[in-house]
């Protein structure tokens, strides 16, 4: 009897590999139903900033005295921000908005400071000369209270010190936020350096539970907009991005309610049912979804929904800065084993070994290869099997079960499987 084999592409990189694989072992293709980019990305914007949900247009909110701070996301965010600011701006001015009144705040949370050229190619050639721009300072941040979660709202003072402050960003799945965008801007993205180690440091709590990446009831969400409330988060400008990095979406008014709006374009185009099968082999999408393994394990997680417990993860993920945090590293180093991570991140919260102790929960559950350029010592040390090829790892599953169902995906870092 001849075996039908089917071929499919996966990224790794900049590259693809090619998975062969016989059409009796896939379960599924997991692809998100990414729409085609139909309409011009500045009309869409302008679309949802002349339809504000839950708010006044911010022509009919500003005068030409009222002083304006817009954040925006930094280098490390795939947030197309010079699509976003020349309509925002074109709202602003509608108003009476004058540019020596605006200030562009660069949203950092704990990330480096950006490079001057840097901070120039986000913005665009024409915006960066013409108006005011700085990045955030954790140090330089006013506490004005505290969440219910105990979290301080210590927020940047140059964002505090505006009358109108309005934040622009992406939504997408987040692992411990549920999705990105909204009120994140404040906390973490303008907050000083002890507000968002605590922010951080609940996920512990919620850790053991269910995956809370697309849950928009999230604590981390809670958290989130309460800081944003107090320190006075007017209005947003968010949009939805494919895997192209084209607009498809665009919300603004509102920062908890045009960011529900948003959330349902994300998981009407990324959100898959699936039923759990014995295996899935899942690409990060490429570059730079794949850089480091502290990115790629986003795709990791992601999968774990697709698989039965006790059943294998494929991850193909490049990798080609290493692990790319120093505290994951060393955590990778000192934590012999998945439960020394999971007992070390409960009693211990430090930023950057939460993603030792994410791997070492889904080690504890499943067989974990790795398709990488990390050494094998380094992907054993981060909890990992590692294989030469992708094919090889599908070998040793069959190995084990010639009837194994396998779920792929594609193109893990944007996509989110849910059991049905």
């Amino acid at each position: 009897m001849t075996t039908n084999i089917k071929k499919i592409p996966l990224a790794f990189g900049n590259e693809v590999f090619e998975l062969n694989i016989p059409e009796k072992n896939i379960s599924s293709l997991i692809l998100p139903s990414e729409p085609e980019q139909k309409e011009d990305e500045a009309l869409l914007i302008r679309k949802a900033l002349e339809n504000p949900i839950k708010s006044r247009r911010l022509s009919e909110i500003v005068t030409p005295e009222i002083r304006i701070a817009i954040i925006v996301s930094d280098v490390t965010r795939p947030t197309p921000t010079a699509k976003i600011l020349p309509p925002l701006l074109e709202e602003l001015y509608l108003g009476g908005a004058k540019n020596e009144n605006i200030t562009i705040v660069f949203a950092l949370g704990l990330h480096r400071q950006q490079t001057e050229e840097e901070c120039r190619k986000l913005l665009g050639e024409n915006i960066s000369k013409s108006i005011r721009f700085i990045q955030h300072d954790k140090d330089r941040c006013r506490h004005i209270g505290e969440t219910s979660f105990g979290t301080p709202t210590e927020v940047f003072e140059e964002v505090l010190d505006a009358d109108l402050i309005i934040s622009t960003g992406t939504i997408e799945f987040h692992y411990y936020a549920g999705y990105g965008g909204g009120g994140k801007s404040i906390l973490p993205g303008v907050s000083s350096e002890k507000a968002v180690l605590s922010f951080h440091s609940h996920y512990s709590k919620f850790f053991e539970g269910e995956p809370l990446s697309g849950r928009i009831d999230s604590p981390a969400r809670k958290d989130i907009e309460e800081a944003a409330g107090t320190a006075g988060l007017d209005f947003i400008l968010n949009v939805v991005i494919n895997s192209k990095k084209e607009i498809i979406a665009a919300v603004a008014g509102d920062f908890v309610q045009a960011h529900r709006r948003g959330a349902e374009y994300v998981d009407a185009m990324y959100k898959v049912p699936v039923e759990p099968a014995d295996a899935v082999i899942v690409s990060c999408g490429g570059y730079p979804k794949d850089i480091n393994l502290y990115q790629a394990t986003k795709a990791l997680e992601n999968a774990v929904p697709a698989v039965k417990t006790g059943g294998s993860i494929v991850l193909i993920a490049e990798c080609a800065e290493g692990i790319g945090n120093q505290v994951y590293e060393c955590w990778n180093r000192e934590c012999k084993s998945p439960d020394d991570s999971i007992e070390r991140f409960k009693q211990f919260f430090e930023f950057g070994g939460h993603k030792s102790a994410i791997v070492a929960k889904a080690a504890k559950q499943f067989r974990l290869y790795i398709v990488s350029k990390l050494s094998e010592e380094e992907s054993r040390r981060a909890f990992f099997i590692p294989a030469k090829s992708v094919q090889e790892a599908l070998e040793n599953i069959l190995a084990e079960n010639p009837e194994a169902k396998v779920h792929i995906v594609p193109d893990g870092g944007w996509t989110l499987p849910v059991r049905k």
